[in-house]
């Protein structure tokens, strides 16, 4: 996704009134999406701080099968720095359960996929793995985002189906197809945020890079070139 500026909110020397979310003309959309993204619209955007916080939106659902994983997720992307919010479906283009932003390191899911235990856990593992994928670039500090497994790791069927869902936009298949494979599996994406967060290795120690991102992680300073 290419980067979105934020524009800055005026400010007053005398008072600090409170300001209205812009007006969206149209919900569901990229702009919409955008607007939630830079942090312009705030109305229905709660920060996730700890499982129970999930819980509160859908008393009636059971999330028994998922608490163990989706706590542990939570708290490895709170220890590199990712926020996790839950927003109104009218912000996200239809069908999207989730988006993350590598500007800002946040990522928010869509409330309207969160009632379904399975379908709250996929896409937190999905946005969770494009997080680690931000890692994997060198830093959460710059806005680049890496592959993380080497050709041939990932099965041939998630290639089939990036290619099919990214169909217009082609470039994306290959850091999709990853996500896609990671949410299916258990504790993939955990394991790539630990990795993120070993304080004494690198990530791309963990996970062999790749020759582009290899290439990327030496002529930016990240890597000595050198697996130790």
């Amino acid at each position: 996704m290419r980067r979105l500026l934020a524009s800055l909110a005026a400010l007053s020397l005398f008072a600090s009134p409170v300001l209205a979310d812009p007006e969206i003309k149209q919900w569901n959309t990229l702009h919409s999406m955008g607007c939630m993204l830079v942090g312009d619209c705030t109305d229905g955007v709660d920060k996730i701080e700890s499982f129970e916080d999930i819980e509160k939106y859908y008393q009636g659902a059971s999330y028994d099968n998922i608490k163990s994983e989706f706590t542990e997720l939570l708290h490895e992307l709170k220890r590199i720095g990712v926020n996790v919010y839950v927003a109104d479906g009218k912000y996200f283009p239809r069908s999207h359960r989730g988006v993350y932003h590598t500007q800002n390191n946040n990522f928010y899911l869509n409330v309207d996929y969160i009632w379904d235990e399975k379908s709250l856990l996929e896409v937190t593992r999905h946005e969770g793995w494009h997080s680690a994928q931000d890692c994997m670039a060198g830093s959460l500090d710059n806005n680049s985002i890496a592959v993380i497994w080497n050709d041939g790791v990932v099965p041939n069927q998630y290639q089939i189906r990036a290619s099919v869902a990214y169909a217009m936009m082609p470039h994306a298949i290959p850091w999709e197809k990853e996500a896609m494979w990671a949410s299916e599996e258990p504790y993939q994406t955990v394991n790539a945020l630990k990795a993120c967060n070993n304080p004494n290795v690198d990530m791309w120690t963990i996970y062999p890079p790749t020759p582009m991102t290899g290439e990327w992680l030496i002529d930016n300073g990240y890597w000595d070139g050198q697996t130790k």
